[in-house]
């Protein structure tokens, strides 16, 4: 880098003033005017006129180390204009720069600087005496050509006092979760005093039970802090992220942060001899107190957990403090979670973005429920688990109709349902079951409620000799869509469960008989929903850590190699999703990687996870690299579905059922409803020029899909169900207020390509 004179770089930054204070610093307004076409002679001038140049916010560029993109910069030239009044001149000011790669900077007119070369982080440089004169009082014009031959490119400066530069680098490298305008119907009615009132586990209900959803007390301290905040920053809603909008908040955690929760409750009147403290989900990892003392701790974003408070709770104003570490790195699952969102990844989420809920039991309770069924049969099996021995009694019922009960002092039941109905996406019929269990005597100690769906998942090959799914016993394609479950307000959290009743609602009416839950472990009342609905769901693990080379369904696949301790936790969190979640019956196959993303020990997780659940299918790596393990050969083709037939030789697939588990993708930007209008919103293939293009492009993958289907191909699945930041690739806007296609037009397309029964 050559410095002729580095005042000049001030045309990338707005002054703060000198009077502020760390504390009350903000990241300076930062506003430019633009273009990428070589403007008129005199365009470095106070007289050219720029009001027909784009308007952006600095950096500008794409992803390169250290960087802070707001404005995205492909071409090989920009230049850039910025009018800016100072009132007075900073006491020691420095240059803070990042700028990548040769820049010419004007100061009213005049050729100040001339950079060469590029630099990886933000450089703090002091000014001279001669370069800090280059700053008047009242009006400047700054004016920049950047050029760029090779790689990457960004270019951001500011200057500031040099005390306050070390902060003004944090503070850009870590900046606020993006604040979209976005907002759903659901979210702008949310209202804290009865947010997410339903009971969040279905599948074993009790009466006792109390919200504790709501305003909360937070704070963020460093993370070296161990005790309690001295003072807490304001109030947070209860259980939306720390990042979301919803919560009040919309605050990055970085990961040299504790985030602190805080709030009293006090016991029903009616409570039993035991208490539980229940979160349905915190990430990532947390300590629990309650009145100052240290009750638990879990470790892992997505599954629920529960503390026993008994020894430590009082009838009134209990006090309960939850402490929050998330590094949204390193092998810690993650998900579509990202320090730095872009392209397909996603606003990272910290803390409580589920339920935390009360329940009180008798001394003696049922403490889980394992549900399996039996089609063929018609039989239903209950073993459940209770804190002490007990005697189990079951009532099976219909429409509050009993039509089989037994008993059991093991807690091991086998039910015959006379006639029974099966389970299916056309009938999606639920027994609702009534547990009970008694003492010695007879005395009820503890009910609970659940329910049952019967139906069997297998496979079958076609006269053709192709693998091809079935329920019940009888062929099916699945047909569904990729589904991410994020949310302009909440992010990872809906803003109520009627809205994410809405998503499935919605689908089923468009002629979807499945969906790829991707990368996320959804409340416990989804599943329900899709129980109730009759949805299939394949379930994928979340992901995180390290990938191997993605060499797709090739020969000689490599495996990432992960040290024990974490690969030890990606098998707890595994097995602790498929444990929560076995009993629902629309869940037919569990889906351990996506792609290559942190796909490691493949075989040995693939046959794992076989013998865990051996009641369903196992697609190990969905568009991953192809080892010879569970039931699925997934490829993943955009735009359009494809397969590689020909990879199979030798027999390397003939013991697999075979899909395309992503395509598609094709994307409509609708204006209005994108979460940042200013960035490269994007889908695959290039945008097209209007909806009639799109909707060819749509039409054309499904066609080729039945083709394929027609070669043995036995799912389909469509990338997807709504718009995430800036995929603009979804069937729905990310708000969901608007339909690209409404979903009965998208039945009759499904229909008449025979993806759809009825």
């Amino acid at each position: 880098m050559r410095l002729l004179n580095l005042s000049p770089l001030v045309a990338l930054f707005c002054l703060f003033q000198s009077v502020c204070n760390a504390k009350d610093m903000e990241i300076p307004n930062n506003q430019w005017r633009y273009t990428f076409e070589k403007p008129a002679n005199g365009w470095e001038t106070s007289k050219f006129d720029d009001q027909s140049w784009e308007k952006g916010e600095a950096g500008f560029g794409t992803e390169v180390p250290n960087s802070r993109v707001s404005t995205k910069w492909t071409t090989k030239n920009i230049w850039l204009r910025k009018e800016f009044v100072l009132e007075s001149i900073p006491q020691e000011p420095v240059l803070v720069l990042h700028h990548d790669e040769d820049s010419q900077v004007y100061l009213n007119g005049q050729l100040i600087s001339d950079l060469t070369g590029y630099t990886t982080n933000y450089e703090i440089l002091p000014l001279n005496d001669k370069q800090a004169s280059a700053l008047v009082k009242g009006q400047n014009l700054l004016a920049i050509h950047c050029s760029q031959t090779n790689g990457g490119q960004y270019i951001d400066a500011h200057i500031v006092p040099r005390k306050q530069a070390s902060d003004l680098v944090n503070k850009i490298l870590s900046y606020d979760p993006f604040p979209s305008d976005l907002i759903t119907t659901w979210g702008v009615s949310v209202n804290p005093q009865d947010v997410w009132a339903e009971y969040p586990r279905p599948q074993l209900e009790r009466e006792s039970w109390k919200n504790l959803n709501g305003n909360w007390d937070y704070s963020v301290t460093s993370k070296s802090q161990k005790e309690r905040p001295s003072a807490w920053e304001g109030q947070i809603l209860v259980p939306f992220s720390l990042e979301s909008k919803l919560s009040g908040v919309q605050r990055l955690l970085e990961p040299s942060e504790t985030l602190w929760y805080r709030r009293t409750f006090d016991l029903p009147k009616d409570s039993g001899k035991r208490v539980h403290l229940n979160f349905e989900a915190v990430d990532y990892a947390c300590q629990i107190f309650l009145n100052d003392q240290l009750v638990g701790s879990h470790v892992g974003g997505n599954l629920p957990f529960s503390v026993e408070i008994t020894d430590h709770v009082r009838p009134a104003n209990n006090e309960i403090i939850v402490r929050v570490e998330d590094s949204t790195g390193g092998y810690q699952l993650r998900g579509k979670q990202a320090l730095k969102p872009e392209g397909i990844w996603y606003t990272r989420v910290s803390g409580i973005w589920q339920t935390v809920w009360l329940e009180t039991t008798s001394e003696n309770y049922i403490e889980d429920l394992k549900i399996s069924t039996n089609a063929k049969e018609g039989t239903i099996d209950v073993k459940a688990k209770s804190s002490s021995p007990g005697n189990i009694q079951v009532r099976v019922l219909d429409n509050q109709v009993e039509v089989a009960s037994g008993k059991s002092d093991k807690g091991n039941i086998r039910l015959t349902i006379p006639d029974a109905k099966l389970w299916s996406p056309d009938s999606p019929h639920l027994y609702e079951l009534d547990i009970v269990l008694t003492d010695a005597s007879g005395a009820t100690l503890d009910r609970v409620t659940s329910y049952a769906g019967i139906r069997d998942v297998g496979k079958v090959k076609d006269a053709q000799g192709n693998w091809r799914f079935t329920l019940n016993g009888k062929e099916i394609f699945h047909w569904g869509p990729l589904d991410q479950g994020w949310w302009p307000d909440g992010l990872l959290t809906p803003p109520s469960d009627e809205a994410m009743v809405y998503d499935i609602q919605w689908l089923k009416k468009a002629g979807f008989n499945m969906i790829r839950k991707h990368i996320k472990v959804e409340p416990r009342r989804y599943y329900y929903a899709c129980d109730r609905l009759g949805m299939l769901l394949w379930q994928d693990q979340v992901s995180g850590g390290t990938s191997p080379k993605w060499t797709h369904l090739a020969p000689n696949p490599s495996d990432a190699q992960w040290p024990e301790e974490a690969h030890k936790e990606y098998m707890v969190e595994l097995d602790g999703m498929i444990s929560h979640l076995e009993n629902h019956p629309s869940i037919v196959c569990w889906v351990p990687f996506n792609e290559a993303w942190g796909q490691h020990s493949t075989v040995d997780v693939g046959r794992w996870t076989a013998e865990r659940d051996p009641s369903r299918l196992v697609n190990i790596a969905s568009g991953g690299n192809f080892w010879p393990v569970g039931d699925i050969v997934d490829q993943h083709s955009y735009p359009d579905p494809g397969f590689p037939f020909g990879q199979g030789k030798g027999g390397r697939f003939d013991d697999f059922v075979k899909v395309v588990g992503e395509f598609g993708g094709h994307g409509l930007p609708i204006e209005g409803h994108l979460w940042d209008p200013k960035r490269g919103n994007w889908g695959y293939g290039g945008l097209p020029k209007n909806e009639t293009e799109w909707l060819e492009r749509y039409q054309r993958s499904i066609d080729r899909l039945v083709e394929l289907r027609g070669q043995g191909i036995a799912a389909g699945v469509y990338t997807q169900t709504t718009d995430v930041e800036g995929e603009i690739n979804g069937l729905l806007t990310y708000d969901r207020k608007v339909s690209k296609i409404k979903p009965e037009d998208l039945h009759q397309i499904h229909k008449k390509a025979g993806l759809v029964t009825k």
